[in-house]
């Protein structure tokens, strides 16, 4: 559930890159304090479902105390799965039943999955069609820089898992070639957000040791999570 597996092998060989141009100041903004230090995200206007679901659980507490329970390097790192709060150590994470859904609000190609990016995970296509949204969970875009080969490749898997209803438009690319990002995952996620400062945050959990399911050996913990600016 929510776990994005069939992605997952697709991520092995990406390499670091630098992190995104602040978004406008007018903006929701929230604030996670992590184990591993400070992450302040701004939230999209342009989602208000998501938006205002994130401020209401941030404002709710919910995202006190739960770990980053899934991270793959050069990738992504994800985290709100309610039970890993007190998960014993090898515990499997991000199967929790969940009460509701976020309908979809992909807004590609004005929000899309560079570095930096906030989105929404969810379940596959198969039992999600509408590609709604997992109510708590949520990740954290890293990815890497692609050359234009690598972009060309990109197209190629998104138009056969896409119908082709996907294109990385010359901007998108632009963006890709210079601060990087995962473009497989764009038009099929809701991206809500970005983060304005601590990337290098996100750099040091995908890099922990992790299970065989990416959970890291360590904990890393979100202490609390606050609204920050609005």
């Amino acid at each position: 559930m929510k776990r994005l597996l069939w992605l997952c092998l697709m991520w092995c060989s990406l390499t670091a890159i630098q992190a995104q141009t602040p978004a406008d100041s007018a903006q929701v903004q929230v604030l996670l304090e992590t184990t591993q230090g400070n992450i302040r995200l701004v939230l999209y206007n342009e989602t208000p479902k998501h938006r205002d679901n994130f401020v209401q659980l941030v404002r709710r507490g919910y995202y006190d105390g739960v770990l980053f329970h899934r991270v793959i390097p050069n990738f992504m790192i994800q985290a709100g799965d309610s039970a890993s709060r007190q998960a014993p150590e090898g515990v499997k994470l991000g199967e929790s039943e969940e009460p509701y859904t976020v309908p979809a609000e992909i807004c590609y190609p004005t929000r899309f999955h560079r570095c930096g990016a906030l989105a929404a995970a969810r379940e596959d296509d198969s039992v999600n069609p509408k590609r709604a949204s997992s109510c708590y969970q949520f990740y954290l875009v890293y990815g890497r820089v692609y050359d234009e080969a690598g972009l060309d490749k990109a197209q190629a898997w998104l138009d056969e898992h896409t119908g082709g209803a996907v294109k990385l438009t010359p901007e998108v690319r632009e963006v890709y070639e210079s601060e990087g990002g995962v473009p497989y995952l764009d038009g099929q996620y809701t991206v809500f957000g970005e983060i304005v400062e601590g990337l290098q945050v996100v750099d040091t959990i995908q890099w922990m040791g992790r299970d065989e399911h990416d959970r890291p050996f360590d904990d890393a913990r979100i202490l609390r999570a606050t609204v920050v600016g609005e």
